[in-house]
């Protein structure tokens, strides 16, 4: 089964400082149909005006992945960390028993970013937070694992049982990605235009697949920079 979700179909709110639009139900914005898909919780593509970002704010029980497109966002929380991810980079917060953290655009440019929420597979643990260079060079034409709970090399680590992965399409291009049919996939072409098992998506929209053990990513305009969640 394989969904397209266009972008112009999500909710969301333009707040001035932030233009948020959800793939899920979330904050104000609530669809009975798109409560989650799987473990995957939130999607948010956020676009976060230059000096300004999220004051600080609590969390727990929930691996908070977050994937910058454009500009960068510095981080800040309660467990004294802070480091600042630049475009193409991932960080992840495993928010555990509980956190407060703070993200900030620093930048006089605008940010643009994915948040993603996975529900991790048990509650509770220690609050953690890390963050990685994901070069684009070495996903053009390849799968890199971004965050994983699956013991990938290389990969951030998270507390569920799933993986989030990004590759670079240049048009004409193709890459399958394995999986399992119990599974949920659920992917986003920050830019560019794919089809994804021959189904047609224009970059930013959802595409949610489950019950298929291979799909096949096609990039009709390119590059197309595409990130994916795999869950239960």
């Amino acid at each position: 089964m394989i969904e397209v979700r266009a972008f112009d179909t999500l909710g969301g709110a333009n707040h001035g400082w932030l233009d948020a639009h959800h793939h899920f139900s979330f904050a104000e914005y609530y669809d009975p149909k798109r409560m989650s898909w799987g473990r995957l919780r939130v999607w948010n593509d956020d676009l976060i005006a230059p000096k300004s970002g999220f004051p600080p704010h609590p969390h727990r029980d929930m691996e908070i992945i977050t994937y910058v497109r454009t500009g960068a966002i510095t981080h800040q929380d309660s467990m004294g960390n802070h480091g600042r991810t630049g475009a193409g980079d991932v960080q992840v917060m495993s928010a555990g028993t509980g956190v407060r953290h703070a993200e900030y655009n620093l930048e006089d440019e605008n940010t643009t970013l994915f948040q993603i929420w996975i529900e991790p597979d048990r509650t509770g643990g220690q609050p953690g937070w890390g963050a990685k260079q994901f070069p684009k060079a070495d996903r053009s034409g390849n799968w890199s694992i971004l965050a994983s709970g699956k013991g990938d090399e290389g990969a951030l680590n998270i507390r569920a049982d799933a993986r989030v992965a990004g590759v670079t399409l240049d048009a004409g291009q193709e890459i399958a990605w394995e999986t399992e049919p119990g599974r949920h996939v659920y992917a986003v072409a920050a830019t560019g235009a794919i089809e994804v098992d021959g189904q047609k998506a224009s970059a930013r929209d959802g595409i949610a697949v489950t019950g298929s053990n291979r799909i096949v990513f096609r990039a009709i305009e390119g590059p197309a920079e595409i990130v994916l969640t795999d869950t239960l």
